[in-house]
């Protein structure tokens, strides 16, 4: 399984960034709008990886003005840990979950929203990508709409958001696939509209909207202990752990 999903996290970030080798580091840059990418390790490395080839990856990445930021599983690659702390950035651990169709549930959905998929003209896409922000505190980029209309006309993400009854999306969510791996990504829902279920809703019909299109291999990686609880509650389990490393930004120091 972990063998699977390292060859989905390499092959996901180069529809949308540009790749560049570090021997057992892959830088991948986005090109065009949206959230940035990361570092991971090379796919098929199975040595160490030093301290210094953390560093060039970091230079690199202020260099081009960047997030210095890596992400990797701590299973498959163990020893990265250290190296990306000896060079000062704080690690953080997130569960990495899977879902299997026979431990899939239903639950009921929330009333007072429509939970539905969200094509590129679609009045609430902005809205929807809004909500996903302002979960996770960050503004809507610029060009940020067109690009995912652009995704999703592509076949390269689906978007599914519980929309209120004026069309403002309160909560969504986007499934990115590979072959017969999907990974659920991006879950968030607007503050003012927490513990209503609307994200666990969200999650729910993009597993169904994966199944449709035919995936094998649903998972994600859920924030911290707490919410993989939430996502045990649909069937989810915890195989491994997901490391994420990232430098503040300069006016957060």
């Amino acid at each position: 399984m972990l063998t699977r999903l390292e060859t989905f996290y390499d092959s996901v970030p180069r529809t949308g960034s540009r790749a560049e080798d570090f021997g057992p580091l892959t830088l991948f840059v986005r090109e065009g709008a949206g959230w940035p990418y990361y570092a991971r390790p090379t796919l098929g490395h199975t040595g160490e990886v030093p301290v210094a080839a953390v560093e060039r990856v970091r230079g690199r990445q202020r260099e081009l003005g960047v997030p210095e930021a890596f992400e990797w599983v701590a299973e498959t690659t163990p020893g990265l840990r250290a190296a990306v702390e000896a060079t000062g950035l704080p690690v953080h651990e997130h569960p990495l979950m899977v879902l299997e169709p026979a431990e899939e549930r239903r639950l009921p959905r929330p009333e007072g929203v429509v939970i539905r998929v969200v094509e590129p003209a679609d009045p609430a896409l902005e809205s929807a990508l809004a909500a996903q922000c302002a979960a996770f505190g960050a503004p809507l980029a610029p060009g940020a709409v067109a690009a995912t209309a652009a995704r999703i006309e592509a076949g390269l993400t689906r978007l599914v958001a519980a929309v209120d009854t004026d069309g403002t999306a309160l909560a969504a969510g986007q499934l990115q696939s590979a072959g017969p791996v999907t990974e659920v990504v991006g879950i968030g829902t607007r503050p003012e509209a927490r513990q209503r279920g609307l994200g666990l809703a969200v999650t729910a019909a993009l597993v169904e909207e994966a199944r449709a299109r035919g995936a094998e291999t649903i998972f994600l990686s859920a924030t911290d202990a707490s919410v993989a609880r939430l996502y045990a509650r649909l069937g989810f389990r915890t195989i491994a752990t997901a490391l994420i490393a990232e430098a503040e930004a300069p006016e957060n120091r």
